[in-house]
């Protein structure tokens, strides 16, 4: 053998173990949970199910409460992606401007709801819209002087809550992406900006917006997937989807279905719809805006 061939056999051997590994943990499950989703996997039939074709997923879309779900996925997705990239960038431009002082502290205390672990944060939030105990209703009636919501018992108020908690949850990944992408962009561009009189308003939407895409594209792209499919806030705050499943996305209905009412073959099925959901988007949404193409 000669050399080149050493070196790959050296970087296969290399390689093997991580391969393994998400063979093990990713390849396999994948490929065993679509396999399920043509079966009729369920409490009667664990371990002798059998294959029977696509009914699984004729069963999914013949669901009513699939779309009703879906459309709530969409708004939670939305709703959240846009406050998130909103609330984010707005920060990253305020603690980019050079007359900020204490900029290692602010971010630092506006990067904690990120670095917090998810249920912990889901929790706290879910004791905070408490009706009689919470702090969100004590600050609406002392303040605001109206009558305390009904943050986790209604349908309504409980989705607002679980949106307002993933708000907060996400916006700070955007500030951080955004600060990185303010930091690549040359200062010479703003400082001719300023020469010929234009506002800051005009620099943000003419210099700043275009050069944040490239890196803000595919941050949007990322965080809409993880709030597609981020059960925690969902599960932990509105306590299982409760009132009546009303607060309930397509994720954690999922996990309902399979692990509360058994319906694995079902739950695999709605599972890879869900994927397949992400990925026809990821595609569409990358070409469309155009962050794939090279920057130059």
């Amino acid at each position: 053998m000669n050399a080149r061939t050493n070196v790959r056999l050296f970087l296969a051997f290399l390689l093997a173990p991580a391969l393994l590994v998400i063979l093990a943990v990713v390849a396999f499950p994948f490929l065993f949970n679509v396999i399920l989703s043509f079966s009729n996997a369920n409490l009667y039939h664990i371990r002798d199910w059998r294959l029977i074709g696509f009914a699984q997923y004729v069963s999914v879309f013949k669901e009513q409460l699939f779309w009703s779900i879906l459309v709530k996925t969409v708004i939670w997705a939305t709703v959240s992606i846009v406050f998130h990239v909103t609330i984010g960038v707005f920060l990253a431009v305020v603690l980019h401007q050079r007359f900020i002082r204490g900029k290692s502290a602010w971010r630092v205390a506006l990067i904690l709801p990120w670095a917090l672990p998810q249920y912990i944060s889901a929790l706290t939030w879910r004791g905070m819209f408490d009706y009689q105990y919470g702090a969100v209703n004590l600050l609406i009636t002392k303040y605001l002087h109206l009558s305390p919501v009904q943050w986790l018992t209604s349908p309504f108020e409980a989705f607002l809550a679980v949106i307002i908690t993933n708000i907060w949850l996400g916006f700070p990944f955007m500030m951080v992406i955004a600060l990185g992408g303010l930091q690549s962009i040359p200062d010479a561009l703003y400082e001719a900006a300023d020469v010929d009189g234009a506002s800051k308003w005009f620099q943000f939407w003419h210099i700043t917006a275009p050069l944040l895409r490239p890196v803000m594209i595919p941050a949007i792209t990322l965080g809409t997937i993880w709030t597609f499919n981020n059960i925690n806030v969902v599960w932990l705050v509105s306590n299982m989807g409760e009132p009546a499943d009303s607060t309930h996305i397509l994720v954690s209905y999922v996990y309902k279905a399979a692990f509360n009412m058994y319906r694995f073959g079902w739950a695999a099925a709605l599972s890879v719809v869900i994927f397949a959901i992400l990925f026809i988007f990821a595609q569409v949404f990358l070409k469309n805006t155009r962050a794939i193409e090279p920057v130059y």
